[in-house]
């Protein structure tokens, strides 16, 4: 079954959903109109560009242009995971890149070398949609954990540092802090993962559905991409944390707030 392809036209009638939730939003007075049209132009302009340039990678085929994308998805991620935990705490930026560069790297080459096995290593066909969704929730992940972690240490001075006084070491200080934090990041991860297929159809398993591919292949490969997301999201939330709690503290084990 070959794939039904969407013609520009097609584009433009699926506008009109927009024109019709623009719509609405002008009739009960939300304002929400000028946010929807932009949110709607940097959408459809977004990718558009990615599918110009992915479609020139496709064909290219070569290792050093698959890796410039991924290293500039991994940037990307690496500056909105920084921005949302906090821009003024010292040594983020390099903390973040490093932890979301190693564990979405572990979690592919383990699925690419391991698991599926193509031709060639750097085969873009797998290598970037596989790497596009890890780096995606894996931001989310860092985020999450980052930000619960930094707003309760900032709340907690009292406590934390009532613990030191009494001889704990910053680790204990905050070990349960750390833990909730962790939680929090990987909520997003097992809430998927308990309704995917009963309540949701992920975004994987229903493109790939839609290009003409056996059902049961496109469940495999959802539940593969699932426990990918899943590994990369615990080993990217204890790495943030980590490297965090880090930051709160200074060499004779004070707590300093950034």
């Amino acid at each position: 079954m070959d794939l039904i392809q969407l013609e520009p036209i097609d584009l433009i009638w699926g506008l009109g959903m927009i024109a019709i939730a623009i719509g609405l939003s002008s009739w009960q007075r939300l304002g929400l109109e000028l946010s929807l049209a932009m949110a709607t132009g940097r959408m459809v302009i977004q990718l558009m560009f990615v599918g110009y340039v992915l479609a020139f990678v496709f064909a290219l085929q070569n290792a050093m242009a698959v890796l410039m994308v991924l290293i500039a998805m991994a940037t990307i991620a690496t500056m909105t995971t920084r921005n949302r935990i906090g821009k003024k705490i010292p040594g983020l930026l390099p903390l973040v890149f490093g932890s979301i560069l190693f564990c979405s790297s572990i979690t592919l080459i383990y699925t690419n070398l391991l698991i599926i096995q193509p031709e060639t290593w750097y085969q873009p066909q797998y290598l970037i949609p596989l790497a596009g969704i890890v780096l995606g929730n894996a931001m989310n992940g860092a985020a999450l954990a980052g930000e619960r972690l930094v707003s309760t240490i900032s709340s907690s001075r009292v406590e934390i540092e009532t613990h030191l006084s009494l001889g704990a070491t910053p680790q204990e200080a905050v070990a349960g802090y750390r833990k909730e934090a962790i939680r929090a990041g990987l909520i997003p991860t097992l809430n998927q993962m308990t309704v995917a297929g009963v309540v949701t159809l992920p975004g994987i398993i229903t493109g790939q559905m839609l290009s003409g591919i056996d059902p049961l292949n496109a469940a495999s490969y959802q539940i593969l991409i699932m426990l990918m997301i899943a590994l990369t999201n615990l080993t990217i939330t204890m790495l943030i944390t980590q490297g965090l709690i880090g930051q709160f503290f200074n060499h004779q084990s004070q707590l300093r707030l950034p």
